[in-house]
Parts: C-alpha cells; sequence; structure tokens
C-alpha cells in the first residue's frame, strides 16, 4: 500500500522521480530563480506538499538565509525530509495544504506537484489556504500536471510522455499505471483553468512560469 498518493513510496520516490516528470529538476530551479529575484535576505517560505524535501535542500544550498517551513500530508515524506534537513532549523506541519493554518505569515508559498490529487473544490480550497498563508504582496507559486486543450493534443501529449517514459526505463506495464492514473488519482486541468482559478481565488497578479511536456508552473502575488 503507498505511503503517500504519488505513484512511488516514500523510500524510493527520490530515486525515480526524475525519471517520470521531465525536467523535474528544472520545478526547482524556477522556483528559487522566482525567489531570488524578490531580493528578500531571509525570506519567510512555506512549502506545502514539500515530498521528501528536496525542493527545502537546493533553496537552503542557494538562499542560506530562508525560512522554511514544511508540510505535507504523508508522515512517512515528511520523516525523509526530516533526515535530509537534519540539523537544519525548519519547521515541519504533517497537514495537508487545504487545511493550512497560517494567516499572513509568508512572504513565499509553493506548491510543486501536489495540487493535481485534489477534485476542484478541495483544489480551490487549497489554493485560498496557500493564499491566506501570505503577506500582501507575497508570491504563491506551483507547478502542476495539466490538462491540453483538445482530445487531439491531450492524445500527442501523452504520446510523447510515454515515450519519454519508456526511454527512461519504463516498463509497458509502469507506462500503463502512469497513465491510467490522470482523472482517477491525478486530476489535471489547463493551463486557462489554473489561471482563472487562481484569480478566482483573489489573487491581484496571475502568470505562467514554466511549461513543458503534461507540467506547467504558474506564480501569483497577493
Amino acid at each position: 500500500m503507498s505511503d503517500n498518493k504519488a505513484a512511488y513510496n516514500s523510500e524510493i520516490y527520490d530515486a525515480r522521480i526524475a525519471s517520470v516528470l521531465p525536467y523535474y529538476r528544472e520545478y526547482h530551479a524556477q522556483v528559487i530563480d522566482l525567489v531570488r529575484a524578490l531580493n528578500l535576505e531571509s525570506p519567510r517560505w512555506l512549502d506545502t506538499g514539500c515530498g521528501t524535501g528536496t525542493l527545502a535542500v537546493r533553496a537552503l544550498e542557494e538562499i542560506p538565509g530562508a525560512r522554511l517551513t514544511l508540510s505535507d500530508p504523508s508522515e512517512a515524506m515528511l520523516d525523509v525530509a526530516r533526515q535530509k534537513l537534519s540539523g537544519r532549523d525548519v519547521r515541519f506541519f504533517g497537514i495537508p495544504s487545504q487545511e493550512l493554518p497560517f494567516d499572513g505569515e509568508f512572504d513565499i508559498v509553493t506548491a510543486i506537484q501536489c495540487h493535481h490529487y485534489f477534485r476542484p473544490k478541495e483544489r480551490e480550497a487549497a489554493v485560498r489556504r496557500c493564499r491566506r498563508a501570505l503577506r500582501e504582496g507575497g508570491i504563491f507559486v506551483t507547478f502542476e500536471n495539466i490538462q491540453m486543450n483538445s482530445p487531439e493534443s491531450e492524445a500527442l501529449a501523452l504520446r510523447r510522455w510515454s515515450k519519454f517514459l519508456a526511454d527512461h526505463g519504463a516498463s509497458p506495464e509502469e507506462i500503463q499505471m502512469h497513465l491510467a492514473r490522470r482523472g482517477t488519482e491525478v486530476f489535471p486541468i489547463t493551463i486557462e483553468e489554473h489561471l482563472a482559478l487562481l484569480k478566482q481565488c483573489g489573487f491581484r497578479s496571475v502568470n505562467l512560469l514554466w511549461a513543458s511536456y503534461l507540467q506547467a508552473g504558474f506564480w501569483a502575488v497577493k
């Protein structure tokens, strides 16, 4: 039985994720580059759906003054994150995005590859809680699986992703497992729907940050 909502258990997640999500490490590079542009010496940063803490480790390497709070509903994933960040001044919370208790506390909130597990009402609740956690002028950054704008485009994108998976060692059965998760375990929405949701949740500026394959990144200003 899986110990989290991702395709792989926590003990193998780090070893497998870059062979499943094209440009996975680029997501983190884009986030950190955007945070650096804020010119904050010690940004207060919440990473919700933090998983195994990979983004947090890289953030502290590249922005040593960052004050990090990590949250994830999977205790197994948090245990890995705690091990990676042992000895660092980082707060941990075992709660999902839609239950975040913070109000105006952070300069940055990130949600990387975690809200696509939610159906529409849960996703909206999660985004609203992320917004509430930010100070005025704070930045929300999210990367998610996306859906294409037509069945023809979706089919082409899925064929392209299937080839990527095969080229990175996935068996036909494993490829089918990943494809079968779309619409049953992960619920992607289009880029346009992402931008509309951010506006609906009250962000005053919403922007596309990055996109490739079946993933996209967005940033929004409270």
